[in-house]
Order: structure tokens, then C-alpha cells, then sequence
């Protein structure tokens, strides 16, 4: 009887263990490519959601991440991912503005919009149905194969980096900056010159004397690329991307194919991915701003303030005519409205300011 109870132990165990190590049939391999180089947080942050896929599907998907240039050129990536030539790309929305102006919609609105924060967009995202109005952005009116989630949070992004002082709104005129989707826009009414252009190239563009200020994201992710080495002015407030994301987009026919239990999983690594990446620019920004004031005598301000003012009221007047001629701009611009309409008032009355707190425990120095 020992025996057989030993035979049958261990044939439990060999079952068991069967199950669960991964089939070889069942394993698959995509390959993405980001926006972004190597070197940037942004890169790791989509590589951290490519391991947390691997790790919860038991190594049955498993996704390569490219930098930058690696297969096509970074803004090539939204056509190449919808021709199958990569499986799936690491993006931004507000970088295909181009194609369809509500892109700056997901994940890069000015104000917010309505003054929400990344929490109350992710939200919208996923509870107020955003992420339905994201697919039809990209399959509907952008006409690519393409299914989007946001991954990687980059709010809130300062305004940017200067080679001379900025002292008001009048201040911006005849600036040639690297600017991003409408807020370029909002930002050339003031009189810049905005310049669209990938990540890698911000920092070489100011070296030679092409532009003269730019922005990316924050404290930590813009030391790495190297704006302190070219420029000493950072304004560290802003109103033009209070709740960045950037996106991770699927082939169409990939994402498909995918079985039902792995869809969940990457959406679920995304959604984890999106909070650990904020938690981790916090500590790292903080780090980053004390290196830059001590070690390379930059020079942090705060913005100034009709600057911030002047933002959200041209914004404003851009959304009104936009969609008043883009059908599809209005009908994401009303659902966020509503959404914001609820959330945004209500945490204003139940949530503590967040400077209360702060000030008390950390008063700001004069």
C-alpha cells in the first residue's frame, strides 16, 4: 500500500507539474519597438511591463522591447506596427496628432483636461468608457490596425528647458523649442516656434544651435537624456501635459490571436505598470532636482503664472474650434467632460489639498 500511495504522490506531483510549466505549442514571442532610446525611463518602463507579462503568464508570452531606430525610424513605428513589419510599438498619442487632432486626447490634454489628474484620466480610461473611444481613434478614424492601452506615466511634465530666463508669456516669442501635439500649438501663440521631434534627438538639436529650449518629461528622465549639459533654465510647472501617458499599442490581428486569459494579462501588467512608473519618478525626481540645483548649478523655477493662465484659456478657444469641426474630437472632449464634471469638484471638496500637508511638514523656503 506504500508503495501504491507513493506511485500515485508522485504521479500527482509529475501532473501538477505539467500543468503548469508552460507549453512549448502554447509560448509565444512579439517583438515592439519603443519611441524612445534605451537610456530613458520610459524605454525601462515598457521593459518592466514586458517582464511582469512573461512572469504572470508562466513564460507562455514573452515580448521583446526595441529602443528607438532598431527596425524603422521612432515616428514609422504607428505604420509599421499596423503592417505586421513589428508586432506592437511603445508610443505616444500626441505624436499622431498629425493624423487625427483627438489624439492629443489620450494622454496628453492640456489641463488635464477639465483639471484632471493621471488618477482621474486611468480612470476615465477604464470606467467611463476612454478606452473603447481609444480603439475607435486608431481603428475608425486613424484607419490602422492598432488596439492601445496607456502604459507609462509621465505627469506631470514640466514646462521645459531654456537657454535664456523666461519671464512671462510675452517672454516665449521668437523661441524655437521642441514641443509636442497641440500643446506646440497652444504654446506658438505666444509667439514660439515649436518643433516636433523623437526623444534621441532634443538634446543633439540644441547642441548645434537648432533650438534653443525643449521639453520631455521631468526632473530625472530629462538629466538622463542630458538637458542640463546645454541649457540652465528649468521651469519645473505647467498646465500643457498635467496628465501624460505614454501608450503601448498591438497589431490588430496580434492582439486577436492572443487567447483571452493572456489579454488579461497584459492588460493588467499595463495598469500595474502605469502606477509603479509614478512611484517611481517621484523618488527619482526628487533625486534628480537636488543633483541638478547642487552638481550643475541649474537654475529651478517655478513657472510663471500667466504663462499657466495663458495655456488653459488658448486651450480652451483650440478645443471649442476643434470641435466644432471634428466630430470625433467632440464626441471624447463630452465624454471627459462628464466624467470630469463628477470627479474632478468631488475629490476638490473630499481631498485635503496636498500642499496642506506638505507646508506643515515641509515649508517651502523663502
Amino acid at each position: 500500500m506504500k508503495t501504491v500511495r507513493w506511485i500515485a504522490a508522485v504521479c500527482s506531483t509529475a501532473l501538477l507539474m505539467i500543468a503548469a510549466a508552460p507549453s512549448a505549442q502554447a509560448q509565444q514571442k512579439l517583438r515592439f519597438q519603443s519611441v524612445l532610446p534605451s537610456s530613458t525611463l520610459m524605454f525601462q518602463s515598457a521593459k518592466l511591463w514586458a517582464e511582469k507579462v512573461k512572469a504572470m503568464s508562466g513564460g507562455r508570452l514573452e515580448i521583446e522591447i526595441l529602443p528607438a531606430g532598431t527596425v524603422v525610424p521612432a515616428f514609422e513605428v504607428l505604420d509599421a506596427v499596423h503592417k505586421k513589419v513589428l508586432d506592437g510599438g511603445h508610443t505616444a498619442a500626441a505624436f499622431w496628432v498629425g493624423r487625427n487632432r483627438a489624439s492629443v486626447l489620450f494622454g496628453a490634454t492640456p489641463g488635464g483636461p477639465f483639471g484632471m489628474d493621471v488618477t482621474d484620466y486611468l480612470g476615465w480610461i477604464y470606467d467611463a468608457g476612454g478606452l473603447e473611444l481609444y480603439r475607435e481613434l486608431y481603428q475608425d478614424h486613424i484607419k490602422r490596425n492598432l488596439v492601445p492601452f496607456p502604459l507609462t506615466v509621465v505627469a506631470q511634465q514640466p514646462l521645459g528647458w531654456f537657454k535664456n530666463p523666461l519671464r512671462s508669456w510675452e517672454d516665449l516669442k521668437g523661441r524655437k523649442c521642441r514641443q509636442t501635439g497641440l500643446a506646440g500649438e497652444i504654446l506658438s501663440r505666444g509667439g514660439m516656434a515649436p518643433v516636433n521631434m523623437p526623444p534621441g534627438e532634443i538634446v543633439p538639436a540644441g547642441e548645434r544651435g537648432v533650438i534653443e529650449c525643449g521639453e520631455l518629461v521631468g526632473p530625472a528622465e530629462d538629466m538622463i537624456v542630458g538637458f542640463h549639459q546645454i541649457w540652465k533654465y528649468y521651469y519645473v510647472t505647467s498646465m500643457h501635459e498635467p496628465a501624460g501617458m505614454l501608450e503601448v499599442l498591438f497589431n490588430g490581428d496580434v492582439w486577436k490571436a492572443l487567447a483571452p486569459d493572456l489579454q488579461q494579462i497584459v492588460q493588467g501588467a499595463a495598469i500595474e505598470t502605469a502606477l509603479r512608473s509614478q512611484v517611481i519618478y517621484n523618488k527619482l525626481n526628487a533625486d534628480a532636482l537636488a543633483e541638478l540645483r547642487d552638481k550643475h548649478g541649474v537654475k529651478i523655477e517655478r513657472t510663471p503664472d500667466d504663462v499657466l493662465t495663458k495655456t488653459l484659456e488658448i486651450w480652451d478657444q483650440i478645443a471649442k474650434d476643434e470641435e466644432a469641426k471634428n466630430p470625433f474630437f467632440k464626441k471624447v472632449y463630452d465624454a471627459q467632460r462628464a466624467y470630469a464634471a463628477k470627479v474632478v469638484p468631488t475629490r476638490r471638496y473630499l481631498d485635503l489639498s496636498y500642499s496642506f500637508g506638505a507646508n506643515y511638514y515641509w515649508p517651502e523656503k523663502k
